[in-house]
């Protein structure tokens, strides 16, 4: 009888006793439900560590990211990457190579989602970020002896193939061995590392400001070798995604790794089993696939357009011109010294905003914050153009500055953070790697076309329209507030197999938070 049982245990989903298996599938669902904050996290303490130490990884991106938009106003950088402009009277990156080496980076990561979305659905999210961990640490030597801007822009693409790895599996794997619960807080904390990468960048930065020569960014780049050996070691004692394992038929595996997540005891975590099989039985059902093009078909169109358009309404909100604005600050007319002050300022903002975010979740809905933080931040824009077409005194110049703060701290606490929830709990379970890839890749296409307008909007040498900037991007956010407004649904308190349902029933966005549902209906399931 045993050998029976483990026989049934270890075979293939669609051959597990359906009655049982939606028995305490439905336990565990109700569970979830009715826990609490403090009881996931006195359960589940292990699974939110796990996650966090996994969306380490995210601070190496927000840290290099945050160098290469405040380098081109760094003066060594510029004098070892730039040329004389007679104009301002100083070495000045061209705007060109501003946005190539701006977006190198970005093609980079682009091109690691889109791998990562392959790689983590066939290999597990564990192998496949130890693996980028790995390859990191060789690629930093590009960028640290560069001298010229074609290597650098190299290095750049090169070191976003890891970025890109690191910033689609951070929201992907917390999203999955976290409980609902917990689901939006973890999945909020991976902005949280993106701005404390920023943050260490803006300090870095500045603290070298007055070191002369090529190694006041070199520095920079070399400080990136201290991430990826502590966290390789930490992670290759962590547990892969049980999503990841029972959709590979590894159940035995599974077991184990909720043991790693969580001190609940056998008898949950084999309820917990039984929700992620009944999931994907629902999917199955829906005939959701598992490729990319799988993405753009049936329910899960939908889906990846809501995903897509969340993250592409990151930038569309102005954060290309507002989020890293040290080059703005100084274009118009704000010393360097100044201008790299207030950057420390703010991305000491920006994680503040983001801890703010997380007592926001637990009090409004994903798309209240999202849309709210949207149609503020778009107003916020509108005074900064309008301040910049009135006057061109200092008054007005720190009155842009501080409204450009105003702006971070309302998207740090908003747009930025919540993102990341709503895509990880919009896509469907078997598509969530490259779901999420692909929003990220959606993200980081904008983000190319924004950094190859930015620079020829704002450099001193081709429009140098300075702070009126500002009106571009206003009414780049007034569309995706009305996109968001009609089409962004709330996800908030859904299990991913109530949220199967609702996309499968169609309902319209705004109907999301009231519409009632049971994922264990007959009619839906096949139950007899």
């Amino acid at each position: 009888m045993a050998e029976a049982d483990n026989k049934v245990e270890k075979a293939p989903i669609d051959h597990v006793e359906d009655v049982q298996v939606s028995k305490e599938a439905k336990i565990a669902a109700q569970s979830e439900h009715d826990t609490t904050l403090w009881e996931a996290l006195k359960t589940n303490r292990k699974s939110a560590m796990w996650s966090a130490i996994i969306s380490l990884t995210i601070i190496m991106e927000g840290y290099d990211v945050g160098l290469i938009y405040q380098f081109f106003a760094y003066p060594s950088f510029a004098e070892t990457f730039g040329n004389w402009d007679p104009v301002t009277e100083s070495y000045q990156v061209s705007g060109p190579w501003q946005a190539g080496l701006a977006n190198g980076a970005n093609v980079g990561i682009i091109i690691g989602g889109f791998l990562n979305g392959y790689l983590s659905a066939k290999y597990g999210y564990k192998k496949v970020i130890l693996a980028s961990l790995f390859l990191m640490n060789w690629l930093i030597f590009l960028p640290f002896f560069a001298q010229s801007p074609s290597v650098l822009l190299v290095g750049q693409i090169l070191c976003g193939l890891t970025w890109g790895v690191f910033a689609t599996t951070g929201p992907a794997y917390a999203s999955e061995v976290c409980p609902m619960v917990l689901r939006g807080y973890l999945t909020c904390y991976v902005n949280l590392c993106w701005a404390i990468g920023q943050l260490i960048a803006a300090g870095v930065l500045y603290g070298l400001l007055d070191l002369t020569g090529q190694w006041s960014y070199r520095v920079c780049y070399a400080i990136q070798w201290v991430w990826p050996i502590p966290i390789f070691i930490v992670i290759l004692f962590g547990p892969e995604s049980p999503w990841y394992l029972i959709r590979n038929d590894r159940i035995e595996d599974a077991h184990k790794a909720l043991s790693k997540l969580d001190n609940k005891g056998e008898e949950s975590h084999r309820q917990t089993i039984a929700q992620i099989m009944h999931t994907l039985k629902i999917e199955d059902q829906m005939e959701s696939g598992s490729s990319y093009l799988d993405c753009f078909k049936g329910t899960d169109l939908r889906r990846t357009e809501i995903v897509c358009m969340t993250f592409a309404g990151q930038v569309l909100s102005g954060s290309t011109f507002a989020y890293g604005p040290t080059y703005f600050f100084q274009q118009a007319g704000i010393s360097t010294d100044k201008s790299y002050q207030i950057a420390v300022g703010g991305t000491a903002i920006a994680f503040t905003g983001t801890v703010i975010s997380w007592f926001l979740l637990s009090r409004f809905g994903r798309r209240t914050l999202y849309v709210g933080g949207m149609a503020i931040d778009m107003v916020v824009l509108l005074l900064i153009g309008i301040i910049a077409s009135a006057s061109e005194s200092t008054g007005a110049k720190w009155g842009q500055a501080a409204l450009c703060l105003i702006w971070l701290f309302v998207y740090s606490s908003t747009i930025g953070p919540i993102c990341y929830t709503i895509i990880s709990e919009t896509s469907s379970l078997r598509l969530r790697a490259k779901s999420v890839c692909l929003s990220r890749n959606i993200y980081n296409i904008t983000q190319i076309i924004a950094n190859i307008i930015e620079p020829y909007l704002i450099n001193p040498t081709e429009a140098n329209l300075k702070g009126q900037t500002a009106f571009f991007w206003f009414a780049t956010a007034l569309c995706a507030l009305t996109w968001s407004f009609f089409r962004l649904p709330e996800l908030r308190g859904r299990t991913y197999e109530e949220a199967d349902v609702l996309f499968h029933q169609k309902v319209p966005a705004r109907k999301f938070a009231s519409h009632k549902v049971d994922a264990y209906d007959n009619d839906l399931t096949g139950k007899e």
